[in-house]
């Protein structure tokens, strides 16, 4: 008679194969797809907000407004720019990493094609602050799912590794550039860019013990377990 092996708390960094046999890979996708759907209809409260973008949109919303594409399909585009980024950083992409290059922008031209702009002034800051808190869960959902981390996560997170400098520093280094640059190209900030940049990382960190879905111990590496 054969046991399964005690499952691990917590997130782990697992290969594109050992995301798919780290077990509860129902309620993982589920989660998965759900957090990323959730995640694109939050930057569109944002942009239907019009009180300033998230700080990679500053730049998605910058490039819309110079080339033939909605701002959904410079996120997909974007997307693989940036994996391509990943090549030099020996970043590994798994399922999750697709998944967000496909999905966040897809459902963000979804629900701006639902949802019209509001009028009124506390109508549309109610959509910046429940577009930020809904940000907030997305980001712990699709993080917790166990599928890897989205293009620009780990753009992030493999400059971290080989430049050596902190994940907070390359971050903040990361999202300035990008502001800047979509500034120059036309793209929105205000508020809504600073509430966001104060908020996320919080908001994220208070959600993900709750969202995180442990995984299967004989997959992990045995430094790992």
């Amino acid at each position: 008679m054969s046991t399964l092996a005690p499952a691990r708390p917590g997130l782990t960094d697992l290969g594109p194969v050992a995301q798919l046999r780290a077990g509860r890979l129902g309620r993982r996708l589920t989660q998965l797809y759900f957090g990323l759907v959730l995640y694109g209809v939050s930057l569109a409260m944002m942009v239907r907000a019009d009180l300033g973008l998230a700080p990679w949109d500053v730049l998605h919303s910058g490039l819309a407004g110079l080339v033939p594409l909605t701002i959904g399909q410079v996120i997909v585009v974007l997307s693989f720019v940036v994996l391509l980024l990943w090549m030099p950083l020996r970043e590994t992409p798994g399922l999750g990493t697709i998944s967000n290059a496909l999905v966040i922008g897809v459902a963000l031209d979804a629900t701006l094609a639902l949802v019209d702009a509001p009028g009124a002034w506390w109508v549309r800051c109610a959509l910046l602050l429940g577009g930020v808190l809904l940000n907030g869960l997305a980001t712990a959902l699709y993080i917790g799912s166990q599928f890897g981390r989205g293009p620009r996560d780990g753009l992030m997170t493999g400059l971290h590794r080989r430049t050596g400098r902190s994940l907070r520093l390359v971050r903040t280094g990361l999202e300035v550039a990008v502001v800047l640059l979509g500034l120059l190209l036309g793209g929105v900030a205000g508020l809504g860019t600073v509430l966001y940049a104060l908020a996320i990382g919080p908001l994220t960190q208070a959600l993900l013990p709750l969202c995180t879905v442990p995984v299967t111990r004989q997959f992990l590496l045995p430094d790992q377990r």
